[in-house]
């Protein structure tokens, strides 16, 4: 056991553990990749007996060194080239890494992909053609790392403790490795050319043609190298799109499939582009919007209704219709809560003199109803039914809460179309600066602004003053502000405790 005392040969041990581990990365990566071919419940056994035939063939050769250092003979001569028993062996093992990694780059490049939506319609690759697969490539792998051994360590039991070592350590890591070159397809490419440089090395050896191993080790690391900085620039992009909300990111997505581009400040200034962008990246977010935003969000709300009430006098109901520009009138029994149909203004005014048609008109039409959670994007098909009718919204006590028509998602998708009487909820004053009624659209904000998340699945509020009245918690006063996903919010109107008129500044940093 003095043996064990002497500090060569621990500095022996530990320096061929380290080039064991070395030599032993890209085995490991291409029996990952191998076995990332099997059904997902057989690749941690694959692995596992990759590894296992890897360290049994490695102990293998090494008991059997003396052979190895006879296959250096010349065995064979073609066209005056002599081989020995250890040229034809790397010739083959690099013949067969260069056809590999062809193959597969071949597969990678060609971008073909296994749908997984079915498990009965995905092909794997049979369990013992991958794993006879691995013991090819352990068999070329395990050559060079026994070569690497005999030619550092004389002792052969360090150099089996050695194998040993970085065998489990590679098994400890497989796992792991594995799921990273996975989740990370450009380390695969990058592997298999890895795989294909020590393939053409092989053959060079085999025809003996001497590349020293640190040249082919150091053009690794810098790949390698070059990749992990790929890796930290790719998540450190993944972070700041996060930051951006999730329906901006998937406007700029399709904007980019429809052959959408980038606008530079040349092509606005030269082109007046801009704008046209500008509209195409608004429509489509608010188109993203209508799957998560409640009929209630888009609905014209009870207090602005305006309905016919059957108990006035004709003249009365005459002069109202002619009041306002609106086509359609819910018509009522007392109270907005009795709706008895849904009348257009023209055949309102035509049948007011003549009884039998306006009770005629009044059962014409029922009036079509909808609960005020349902989503905008399921409540279409009802409208579309409605035949160009409104549709009234109601809560869950049958009350109604108020009302949508087809421009209400047209609004949602293209903003606001104000009506002839009415000023918009959302007018820009400068650069940063908005002025909004209290009732204004959030999902509307937002789309003007652009890169903010001011509502989400949990809001029980979807107007600016429904958000400033949850972040005050208090009666509203004039000139009540908040701050709010670096946005300001002022009150500038209030009348009856209700938030009349706000002025929003965006951003605050920039004040």
């Amino acid at each position: 056991m003095e043996f064990l005392m002497d500090p060569a040969l621990w500095v022996g041990f530990l320096t061929l553990v380290v080039l064991e581990i070395v030599l032993g990365i890209d085995n490991l990566v291409f029996i990952a990749i191998l076995a990332d071919k099997l059904p997902p419940e057989q690749r941690d056994k694959a692995r596992v007996i990759g590894l296992s035939l890897a360290l049994i063939m490695r102990l293998g050769l090494l008991t059997i060194i003396s052979w190895l250092v006879t296959l250096t003979n010349p065995l064979v001569t073609i066209f005056n080239w002599t081989f020995s028993g250890r040229d034809l062996i790397l010739l083959g093992g690099g013949l067969f890494l260069v056809y590999k990694a062809v193959t597969e780059l071949h597969e990678k490049l060609e971008g073909r992909v296994h749908v997984e939506s079915n498990k009965r319609s995905v092909v794997y690759a049979g369990f013992w053609v991958i794993v006879a697969q691995i013991i090819v490539l352990d068999a070329v792998f395990s050559l060079d790392s026994v070569i690497t051994a005999v030619g550092m360590v004389d002792n052969i039991y360090v150099m089996m403790a050695a194998v040993t070592v970085a065998v489990a350590v590679m098994l400890f890591a497989s796992k792991p490795l594995t799921a990273f070159v996975n989740r990370h397809p450009t380390v695969v490419i990058l592997c298999l050319s890895f795989l294909l440089l020590i393939g053409i090395s092989l053959i060079a050896e085999g025809f003996g043609f001497h590349i020293p191993k640190g040249y082919i080790y150091a053009g690794i690391g810098v790949a390698i190298l070059i990749e992990a900085f790929n890796q930290f620039s790719q998540r450190n992009m993944a972070k700041q799109e996060a930051q951006i909300p999730f329906r901006d990111r998937t406007a700029d997505a399709i904007l980019r499939l429809m052959g959408g581009r980038e606008v530079s400040v040349e092509d606005r200034d030269t082109t007046g582009n801009d704008g046209f962008v500008a509209e195409e990246r608004y429509m489509i977010g608010g188109v993203l919007t209508l799957a998560e935003r409640s009929v209630s969000s888009i609905m014209t709300p009870r207090r602005d209704i305006s309905w016919i009430n059957l108990n006035d006098e004709p003249e009365k109901i005459r002069e109202q219709i002619l009041s306002v520009p609106h086509s359609l009138f819910p018509v009522c029994r007392g109270d907005l809560d009795k709706v008895v149909t849904v009348a257009h203004a023209k055949e309102l005014i035509d049948s007011l003199d003549d009884p039998e048609d306006f009770r005629q008109l009044l059962k014409r039409n029922r009036p079509i109803c909808i609960f005020s959670q349902m989503k905008v994007i399921d409540a279409i098909n009802t409208l579309r039914s409605s035949k160009g009718s409104l549709v009234l919204v109601t809560d869950e006590f049958g009350g109604i809460q108020g009302l949508i028509t087809p421009l209400d998602v047209f609004e949602a998708i293209a903003g606001e179309f104000p009506d002839a009487d009415e000023q918009p909820d959302l007018v820009q004053i400068d650069e940063r600066t908005w002025q909004a009624k209290g009732a204004a659209d959030l999902y509307q904000l937002e789309l003007a602004l652009g890169d903010v998340d001011l509502v989400n699945e949990h809001s029980a509020y979807y107007t600016v003053s429904g958000l400033m009245l949850d972040q005050l918690q208090d009666t509203p006063t004039v000139g009540a502000t908040i701050d709010f996903e670096g946005i300001r919010f002022e009150v500038l109107e209030v009348q009856d405790q209700r938030i009349v008129q706000v002025k929003i500044t965006y951003p605050v940093d920039g004040e």
